[in-house]
């Protein structure tokens, strides 16, 4: 199917928008059933707000396996396995 350009209205700010050929095709590959009802900056600026809202992650203080400094890690650590400072943990997987 040939897609051509569409011009939508956005529904937050009301502006007029381009639904590109080539994001109608992203669209349909997707299976998505539904034109996108708001301009690119409005969906930025409502994923920017929704993602204020999330509670910070929290972190746990741990001391590396490997090199003795202390770091901090996004999960709880566990007694039976070693955790490493990003560095360590990047020089095991032979990440530069």
């Amino acid at each position: 199917m040939e897609y051509q350009d569409k011009t939508l209205k956005c529904k937050d700010c009301g502006k007029d928008f381009i639904f590109s050929a080539g994001e109608q095709e992203f669209y349909a590959e997707k299976g998505f059933e539904n034109e996108p009802v708001r301009c690119r900056d409005c969906r930025d600026k409502r994923r920017r707000s929704r993602e204020g809202d999330r509670e910070p992650r929290q972190m746990f203080t741990v001391t590396c396996a490997e090199c003795g400094q202390e770091t901090q890690v996004p999960f709880q650590p566990k007694d039976d396995r070693p955790v490493y400072c990003r560095e360590c943990f990047n020089k095991r997987r032979g990440v530069r």
